[in-house]
């Protein structure tokens, strides 16, 4: 039995197919979007669009830009020589959060999964090759720690060693303010594998 008209019903399954958006979340945006001006759902709906039409890859790392060149390739004091590879853009942002990364990235948006079926050819590793026959120092590779991201680094050495780059891999371990007995025996070992001097 339907509760809402079908322009309601429409409205609240258009919301529930995105991700992390259950029913009641849907239900409370598609109610807080029919109380708001129609000036604001105007900007919404068209900053939507044009976000839609507009956005696509940057030419040379592969994050989201409306532009050729995302601001941070176009960024004449970023260190063109240290390439950092990371999984999605979102990853990008949290290491630029941190202010203290001045070279450029390359986003892979994905990482190697043969259970998923997402191999080599699914992810923009031609793109980090092909980026790889220009002037490059350091490729430091900055997926995540899970199976998923170990295959992806793993493999992304195996490629880049022949051609004498440098490729380093982030340290992985303990988070700040976690307590040793809950955290699990390979985070452990990584902790201590990556240990610095002080």
């Amino acid at each position: 039995m339907d509760y809402y008209s079908n322009q309601i019903s429409r409205l609240i399954e258009e919301f529930s197919r995105l991700p992390g958006i259950g029913a009641k979340s849907a239900q409370r945006l598609a109610f807080h979007i029919i109380n708001m001006p129609k000036e604001q759902v105007e900007n919404l709906a068209k900053c939507l669009l044009d976000a839609r039409n507009n956005v696509r890859y940057c030419s040379q790392c592969c994050t989201l830009t409306d532009r050729e060149l995302c601001p941070i390739c176009n960024n004449p004091d970023r260190d063109q020589k240290t390439i950092m590879v990371v999984e999605t853009p979102r990853d990008l942002a949290a290491y630029e959060k941190t202010g203290k990364y001045n070279g450029v990235y390359h986003v892979l948006h994905g990482a190697i999964s043969p259970m998923l079926g997402i191999g080599p050819g699914d992810i923009r590793l031609k793109e980090l090759m092909e980026r790889l026959q220009g002037d490059v120092d350091e490729v430091i590779i900055a997926t995540n720690s899970s199976l998923e991201g170990e295959t992806t680094a793993m493999y992304i050495s195996k490629l880049i060693k022949p051609t004498g780059i440098k490729v380093s891999r982030i340290a992985s371990g303990v988070p700040v303010g976690g307590d040793l007995e809950y955290i699990d025996e390979v985070t452990l070992l990584r902790a201590l594998e990556g240990r610095t001097q002080l």
